[in-house]
């Protein structure tokens, strides 16, 4: 865990948690050095939409077997 006056290395332990390829990590740690913030910005965005999009398509599947479960329990009624 980085000390809490290493901001370079926050930001880089947020990136990993956030899920950022290293590549990612890379492009952002060199924009923070060159103060390019707008870059960083789209970067961060693009891959928010990437986790957008998972997380959309993992809850596609919960409701495709909640949808399952209940049809199986409304046939199983009298």
């Amino acid at each position: 865990m980085p000390e809490a006056s290493d901001t370079k290395g926050i930001l880089r332990q947020n990136l990993i948690d956030a899920g950022c390829s290293q590549e990612i990590i890379q492009r952002c740690m060199d924009l923070v050095q060159r103060k390019n913030t707008a870059e960083m910005k789209r970067i961060l965005a693009t891959h928010r939409r990437t986790l957008l999009d998972a997380v959309h398509a993992e809850q596609k599947k919960i409701d495709c077997l909640d949808y399952l479960v209940y049809k199986m329990d409304k046939d199983q009624q009298p």
